[in-house]
């Protein structure tokens, strides 16, 4: 419910802080007084478009805080625990907006987008009013009314049609996988063996492309390299070169070594590096006489290059990851190549899945035409008594067949709420009804029927007592008690009947102070609601008045 809201700055509305009881609120006041003011101050709080005209002339932004009390199981709790927001079933909800169009929407502290907003008040507020969005109005949320009628029922089919959803989707990515339909397969098939044979017909080998990259480099790099190993084989092998001259130090050594172990160990270790200098030597001369460049080579070394590359764009980006495609492939089209079978097998258990959701489709729409059915009956009979007695509700069902059925976790239905007011008239979708009065007076029937089953835990309406008096406004004010019963009702109303009913009766008026006009809302007292009723009935402030109105009271007071 909401048990408070903050308005600051809102057209002719300086500040008001309003208290709301649990049960039946009633905003009463004269006309132009700014009772729309607050029904547009809570519909900006819920997430309606703002505008900047709903700020206070000469200020910069305006506020509007409802605070909100509800179950810790209901939906809005639910869904603010997505969110990562925490509530124990208080919500408060804040929104500002200023002149320079920023604005800022807060949800227990917590900054939130509009559309986060409204997923969540649309579990909170249900705002019955003449140029706002009806919950019924909504054909998404017509098919969930007739459902939460058959409450359990309808729930437990609907969790069958999910499992076999489920298991039907399960099987086709299991066809998928095998490739799908006989067409399908064949060109899958078709592509899988052309990887294949591109694959093995290169003949790949671990690290060939680095050892290729070597080689071509050594081959544009051939005479640079030449000249190199020319100019160091010289070094070793000229005349007085590095060989020459290591053999004179080994035999001057050779003098003294008989003389220490240490001369002898180091003569032992030079005649070592005479070894290996030869060696690098005799290595460097057959590089040398082996070093040409070959025209054929080079290319035959650039194609096998580009060959790589391109398996390495289409299939992996080394060797082994080529390799390691193939073979996958080779493992998929075995499988698919004796996936016939299988197939076979999946799309008989699909057939029985197709069945089975049908059967079950079926069963869900005949119990819910059912219940459509008395639920029409029970409206119209609110309707009646509330002064629109040649009213005809129907809701009308699509057709399916096991050959158009495309079964949802909801089943098959698509179903309109279709509604004449008057003899004569045609039925009409209920959202092409354009009368406020008659639309606020079905709303409120179906309301008095479904009483708490959308979860919502407020009902607004705005100015529901149209065009209606006497006994229908008596037949109103009760209806309202016995809703308020389970769920909070603020209503803005003319008729003293309803005001009369009211758990919380408001005064809405305006005052001019200083050459501006203020809005102001005062919660009224017994003794000041007895007064308000006195206005209503069009009667003098007399004693008699007075007591035709505590007589009022005391007619709705159980």
């Amino acid at each position: 419910m909401l048990n408070r809201l903050y308005v600051k700055n809102v057209a002719l509305i300086k500040e008001a802080d309003i208290e709301f009881e649990g049960g039946l609120n009633v905003l009463s006041g004269e006309t132009g007084s700014g009772k729309s003011i607050i029904l547009d101050s809570i519909n900006f709080v819920l997430g309606s478009k703002a505008d900047k005209s709903m700020i206070r002339h000469g200020e910069t932004e305006a506020f509007v805080k409802a605070e909100f009390k509800v179950d810790e199981t209901s939906e809005a709790v639910s869904l603010l625990s997505e969110y990562d927001i925490e509530s124990d079933g208080q919500i408060i909800v804040s929104r500002r907006f200023g002149t320079d169009g920023k604005s800022s929407i807060k949800i227990n502290g917590n900054s939130v987008t509009l559309s986060m907003l409204k997923a969540v008040t649309l579990h909170l507020v249900d705002v019955h009013g003449q140029s706002e969005h009806f919950f019924l109005l909504n054909e998404a949320n017509q098919l969930k009314v007739i459902d939460s009628l058959l409450g359990v029922k309808a729930a437990r089919i609907k969790g069958q049609l999910s499992n076999y959803l489920s298991e039907k989707r399960e099987l086709k990515n299991k066809i998928s996988e095998l490739g799908g339909n006989e067409a399908e397969r064949e060109r899958r098939l078709d592509l899988l063996e052309y990887q294949i044979r591109e694959i093995e017909n290169a003949e790949l080998k671990i690290g060939e492309l680095d050892e290729l990259k070597e080689r071509r480099n050594k081959i544009l790099n051939v005479e640079k390299i030449l000249n190199a190993l020319s100019a160091v084989k010289e070094y070793f092998n000229d005349d007085d070169g590095i060989c020459d001259k290591l053999f004179s130090a080994s035999r001057e050594l050779g003098k003294i070594s008989g003389i220490s172990e240490e001369y002898d160990n180091i003569l032992s270790r030079l005649e070592a590096l005479n070894d290996d200098v030869a060696d690098i030597s005799g290595t460097l001369s057959d590089i040398v006489e082996g070093l040409t460049f070959d025209g054929n080579e080079a290319q035959s070394v650039e194609d096998r290059i580009s060959l790589i590359k391109a398996l390495n764009k289409k299939y992996g980006a080394t060797e082994e990851e080529i390799i390691a495609f193939k073979e996958h492939a080779q493992v998929e089209r075995d499988a698919i190549a004796n996936s016939a079978e299988l197939i076979e097998k999946y799309s008989r258990e699909i057939e029985k899945c197709d069945d089975k959701l049908f059967e079950l489709c079926v069963e869900l729409s005949g119990l819910r035409k059912q219940a459509a059915k008395a639920f029409c009956r029970s409206i119209e009979d609110e309707l009646k008594t509330l002064n629109i007695p040649d009213a005809v509700f129907d809701i009308q069902f699509n057709e399916f067949t096991r050959q158009t059925a495309s079964p949802q976790s909801d089943g098959c239905d698509e179903l309109i709420f279709m509604f004449s007011a008057n003899k004569g008239e045609p039925l009409k979708p209920l959202n092409k009804v354009i009368s406020g009065g008659e639309i606020s007076r079905f709303m409120l029937a179906v309301k008095t029927q479904l009483k708490n089953l959308n979860g919502i835990s407020t009902y607004i309406f705005d100015e529901i007592d149209a065009g209606i008096s006497g006994y229908t406004a008596d037949t109103v004010a009760r209806k309202f008690k016995n809703i308020a019963k389970l769920t909070q009702i603020i209503a803005v109303s003319h008729l003293p009947q309803i005001c009369a009913a009211s758990d919380g009766q408001y005064l809405i008026f305006k005052k001019e102070e200083a050459g501006n006009t203020y809005t102001y809302i005062n919660k009224l007292s017994a003794e000041q609601k007895v007064a308000e009723i006195v206005r209503l009935t069009g009667n003098v402030n007399s004693e008699t008045a007075r007591q035709h109105a505590q007589e009022l009271i005391k007619q709705y007071t159980n």
